[in-house]
């Protein structure tokens, strides 16, 4: 899908968010091709924390594209960090696959996650799924839309009728900032509870309406960047464990919703950490 072929305002089609379609686009490309091929990986610091010849190839790809367009731009991306000089002018943060495990595994969901940045402001962020060749794009301003429909979260005003999705980090076994123990409690609400591997496909879903909350214990910057704009964008809300917007593009716990279930989930989580330290 080309850019020109989206039915989008005008508006929309920023110099910005342009490049970010592009540079997602051929990633995508490049990750389709690598998909279920034999791979070499590596493990990072954590359980199963894995990185690809294919999460390299494609920030690269993603790099040299945005490159081509902004020379003078910063970065953060996660498997070559911090490039380029931010002060005052726009970072881009790249997740070049989020969902490695499912990647490296043959599974089909993933994504490539990218955002453009000016101090703590998201401006443009875009999340693409090659797979099913779903491009979520946001703009601030501007709203966000999925292939070119434009998104609205829920309004499921209930949490025993909402659908919710949650991810895991890598050292889950350590049972970090009560993740297990949060599953466990919507788990006995009864509610619906998905976990698909890529917290940016969450996010995007939140955003799309197909999720009504998402929670994690704890995300980095290009995990979420794109996600929490495409939200926002939606109607939607995104906050740390206490219902604090994030200042800055730091790693830490997360809750996104629709805004009106927000509150609830930010309880349920605090009474778990609450029991957690009384104990």
């Amino acid at each position: 899908m080309a850019p020109n072929d989206l039915d989008l305002p005008n508006l929309l089609r920023s110099r910005l968010t342009l490049v970010a379609i592009l540079a997602a686009q051929r990633a995508g490309e490049v990750l389709k091709k690598g998909f279920g091929t034999p791979m070499k990986f590596e493990t990072k610091e954590g359980r199963h924390n894995l990185v690809t010849e294919w999460d390299k190839k494609s920030e690269e790809v993603i790099i040299e594209s945005i490159k081509a367009h902004f020379p003078d731009h910063a970065f953060l991306a996660e498997e070559s960090g911090i490039s380029g000089d931010e002060k005052g002018g726009i970072q881009w943060i790249i997740d070049p696959i989020d969902g490695t495990v499912n990647f490296a595994h043959k599974i089909p969901m993933f994504s490539i996650s990218i955002a453009a940045c000016c101090q703590s402001e998201v401006l443009s962020g875009v999340v693409y799924n090659p797979m099913v060749d779903e491009l979520f794009i946001a703009e601030k301003g501007n709203g966000a839309y999925l292939n070119g429909e434009k998104l609205k979260v829920t309004e499921t005003a209930v949490l025993d009728s909402a659908i919710a999705a949650t991810g895991f980090p890598y050292n889950v076994h350590e049972n970090p900032l009560c993740c297990l123990d949060h599953f466990n409690s919507f788990a006995r609400m009864g509610i619906p509870l998905r976990r698909i591997g890529s917290a940016a496909i969450d996010l995007a879903y939140v955003a799309a309406g197909r999720y009504d909350t998402f929670w994690e214990v704890s995300l980095n910057p290009w995990d979420y960047a794109a996600g929490k704009l495409l939200i926002e964008e939606a109607g939607g809300l995104v906050t740390n464990f206490e219902g604090k917007p994030y200042g800055s593009f730091t790693e830490g716990p997360i809750v996104a919703s629709n805004g009106m279930l927000h509150d609830q989930v930010v309880k349920r989580i605090s009474t778990n950490l609450e029991k957690e330290s009384g104990e």
